[in-house]
């Protein structure tokens, strides 16, 4: 008790000798001509948000300063071998660092916390602080994105020949560094750089720390990407439903909506740039697509419904999609629902002799049966030749759905390929 008593007497003997004739509003310089030499290290602590639509990194930082005092020395044999103090920063001078790019309205300073001042007059400030810094954010591979952040430091209002900055370590410390959910961070490299202004001719040192971040797509790929992938295969199958159903329009419609949603999602956490997210170019594709088959379904329900009063299937159609495309596609219903009727014609019966004519006067109400017979076998003749005119066009229509299907399915399957490929 005795000694700690002693040694808080001669700390505040300490104290009050510094501060006698000390001023905080100069360089603690002999030598006015002299640099003072500052020793910056930041300490990446945690990456709070990172706001992409505003291009604002939002970060947690301990930045420790740490320079010479020259009218801060003292010998600590006279004061029973005292060291070290902590004094508030205030009553002593600061140098006047400040972030560069700093995005934030609050111009707040910096925070007094203690610093520790040894016997050589060495002081070191470490102060928190949570910075907001304009970020250049490319989202032109979103979701699986990485960003590069800059954090630049340097004097506000001395130049290099008067205060000069140089780095504690090679790159920020990441050893207390909180993990982010959203973001990686796979490092902190430093650089200085001597800066010539066009209003000044001294220079203006800074030192420069880049943020490395690299982004988690886990959410994005299972909540974005994903139900996507998953919609965009409904396309596809708007070909395979049967045209009697009245659901296909529908369908690509519905479909169509459904990535409009997703497309909006993404537009609304993106910053308004010229460069299309690899999401949304995907999005635009699909939607693209899903407009063709919606226009190729219309177009071929038309001649899944063309009906009696359309011309009969063109030859090379015949050639082409009945018969070779449709065993390709495994399509063979041709004729379906058609009435069965003979197509051997009814022979007709040769002309009889002049001399038999006059038996035949009694058997005019049989021919006058026959004769009825034979119109109802034209007609039957005429409605199968409809009905196979109709089958014909629905067989046409059927083949090139299932034709259309499966190049919409190759369509989604190379989309999906080239998305994945051309993420980094």
């Amino acid at each position: 008790m005795v000694s700690h008593s002693a040694q808080g007497r001669f700390a505040q003997q300490l104290l009050n000798d510094l501060m006698e004739n000390y001023s905080n509003a100069l360089r603690p310089v002999e030598d006015t001509d002299k640099t003072l030499n500052v020793t910056l290290q930041i300490t990446l602590s945690q990456i709070k948000d990172m706001d992409e639509r505003n291009q604002v990194l939002i970060a947690y930082l301990w930045i420790r300063q740490t320079w010479y005092d020259a009218y801060l020395k003292w010998d600590k044999e006279e004061y029973d071998g005292l060291e070290v103090i902590r004094i508030p920063s205030s009553l002593v001078w600061r140098p006047d660092l400040v972030l560069y790019n700093k995005a934030d309205d609050d111009l707040s300073e910096p925070v007094d916390t203690n610093v520790v001042l040894r016997y050589t007059g060495e002081i070191t400030w470490d102060a928190p602080a949570i910075t907001k810094s304009s970020c250049v954010v490319d989202v032109s591979y979103f979701p699986f994105d990485s960003q590069q952040c800059n954090l630049t430091f340097g004097s506000w209002t001395y130049n290099g020949n008067q205060v000069d900055i140089t780095m504690a370590m090679d790159s920020g410390d990441l050893s207390d560094f909180v993990e982010n959910v959203e973001w990686e961070c796979h490092g902190m490299p430093a650089t200085k750089n001597v800066i010539m202004y066009g209003c000044c001719s001294d220079p203006y040192p800074d030192i420069t720390y880049t943020v490395l971040l690299k982004r988690r797509s886990s959410f994005y790929i299972f909540n974005l990407l994903l139900p996507c992938f998953l919609i965009s295969f409904l396309a596809p199958l708007g070909f395979y439903l049967p045209a009697d159903s009245g659901e296909k329009v529908s369908l690509g419609v519905t479909v169509l909506l459904a990535l409009t949603v997703f497309q909006l999602v993404v537009a609304e956490s993106m910053p308004p740039s010229e460069s299309v997210p690899l999401i949304g170019k995907y999005y635009i594709a699909t939607m693209t697509m899903i407009t063709a088959s919606t226009a190729l379904t219309i177009f071929i329900m038309n001649i899944h419904f063309c009906g009696a009063e359309a011309k009969p299937v063109p030859q090379w159609a015949k050639v082409l999609i009945i018969d070779y495309m449709s065993k390709i596609f495994f399509v063979y219903e041709i004729g379906e629902n058609c009435p069965e009727a003979s197509s051997e014609p009814i022979p007709e019966k040769p002309a009889a002799p002049a001399a038999q004519r006059e038996a035949e006067g009694t058997s005019r109400p049989w021919r006058s049966k026959s004769h009825n017979v034979e119109y109802i076998a034209n007609c039957f003749r005429e409605q199968r030749s409809t009905c196979m005119k109709v089958a014909e066009w629905k067989k046409v229509a059927k083949v090139m759905d299932r034709f259309f299907m499966w190049i919409f399915f190759i369509m989604v399957f190379l989309m999906s390929i080239l998305i994945i490929g051309k993420s980094p």
